[in-house]
């Protein structure tokens, strides 16, 4: 039966444009303070305001016990509703899908309501949305596998043995995920640009984004107890856009033998809303065929890669807009959001609340479709053109760069807001 809340024939009573990210079959959680008051609370976009879910929850509008006796709304994360499970999630969003729908009368006709609980989205403050306890960045597009394995082995060589087994990833530094608006400082550290000399110390010169989609964990598991793949999707909270940015020079010459590092640390950004599992639902398609097949823990039935369009803005100082240099997709995952979990709690590992865990880089089949300046330019071979003669094959500071997703429905669109960042020059002591 189809999801009433995905449904494109319902509206809002609100105004909100075809075009516009955040109609009502969409309803990400992101937390924010308004204007008039400093205390941070969750919300949910909806067009051009959000709604407060901390001030419905104190005007009765949600009456389950979990709610009135935890009150996760009134808080500076969405930690607590994510460890509340998927029913609750789903009571929340039915609940809030009826009171926006055009054709119900609880808020749409309480205007002295609506003035407490609908802010303006262009005046409030947004926040990281997710107290990240500990974050994980994958390899999962095999065309970016590829590009990247072609540039530093061969053609012949690009995936590792164990590429088409397992969903590959490392364990990243959850204290430097920062929300999107925060400028990133160029990092320095230890690089080695002349084979033939020792190391130097000093900032990266070959700095670069990634274009990269996450999902957030649920409830959790108990430790020693992996989530099976058919429980995956109750696990899956919601996702945003993810830039895990990536200093090359360093990353390259302190990987081996234990992988990323300084390299990646030092930031990655993320977008402020959350789109719900639920909202996505719609957009599931057909992921690559895999072969060999994988084991059978990592076998799932279903459809489970998701039709979102993502690009990547960048503009320089010297331009007066910025301009798109990729135009890809999340579907471009060889191992699937399900496999990724199930494989990375296979071992009795225990997600918490609140977990991130990243697509890694998503290109796809063509050159303007490439999720990296590693590979838009070719390991700085092929430097990309910008408008006024400009050209990059890495970030430079002043360097301003726009990640943007969104899945087209019937009539609507769901989106992601931005996950956006600005070089700053780096301070090397």
């Amino acid at each position: 039966m189809p999801d009433p809340t995905t449904d494109p024939s319902f509206n809002s009573f609100l105004d909100v444009a075809p075009e516009h990210p955040f109609p009502i079959q969409n309803l990400p959680y992101g937390v924010f303070t308004p204007p008039e008051d400093s205390t941070p609370r969750v919300g949910v976009a909806i067009g051009d305001h959000v709604l407060d879910l901390a001030i419905l929850t104190e005007n009765d509008f949600f009456s389950e016990p979990q709610i009135q006796q935890e009150r996760p709304f009134a808080a500076s994360s969405l930690n607590g509703f994510m460890a509340l499970g998927s029913p609750v999630w789903t009571t929340v969003r039915e609940r809030v899908h009826t009171l926006l729908r055009a054709d119900t009368a609880p808020l749409r006709d309480a205007p002295s309501l609506q003035s407490q609980v609908l802010h303006d989205r262009a005046k409030v403050t947004m926040h990281l949305p997710v107290e990240v306890g500990d974050y994980t960045d994958f390899y999962s597009s095999e065309h970016h596998a590829r590009n990247v394995g072609t540039m530093f082995r061969s053609a012949e060589n690009a995936l590792q043995p164990n590429w088409k087994h397992l969903p590959v990833g490392y364990h990243g530094r959850a204290s430097s995920i920062i929300p999107s608006g925060t400028d990133v400082r160029r990092p320095c550290g230890q690089t080695r640009p002349n084979d033939d000399e020792p190391p130097v110390y000093g900032p990266s010169q070959l700095l670069d984004f990634e274009l990269e989609m996450g999902f957030f964990t649920g409830p959790g598991n108990p430790r020693e107890t992996p989530i099976p793949i058919e429980e995956t999707p109750e696990h899956i909270f919601g996702f945003c856009l993810v830039n895990d940015w990536s200093a090359r020079d360093i990353q390259g010459w302190e990987y081996v033998p234990l992988g990323p590092f300084l390299g990646k640390s030092f930031a990655t950004t993320i977008s402020p809303w959350v789109v719900p599992m639920t909202a996505l639902q719609p957009f599931r398609v057909p992921s690559p065929k895999q072969e060999p097949a994988p084991l059978p823990y990592l076998q799932q039935e279903g459809n489970w890669a998701f039709d979102v369009d993502l690009e990547v803005d960048l503009q320089t100082e010297g331009m007066t807009a910025p301009t798109t240099i990729c135009r890809s997709n999340f579907r471009h995952m060889y191992w699937t959001v399900c496999q990724q979990l199930a494989h990375h709690t296979v071992n009795g590992c225990n997600t918490r609340p609140g977990d991130l865990l990243a697509s890694g880089t998503l290109s796809g089949p063509t050159e303007d479709s490439y999720g990296s300046m590693l590979e838009l330019s070719w390991r700085g071979q092929d430097p990309i053109d910008l408008p006024g003669d400009d050209t990059r094959s890495f970030l430079e500071n002043g360097d301003r760069v726009v990640l943007r997703g969104a899945a087209k429905g019937d009539g609507y669109r769901v989106g992601f807001g931005t996950a956006e960042g600005t070089i700053r020059p780096a301070s090397c002591a």
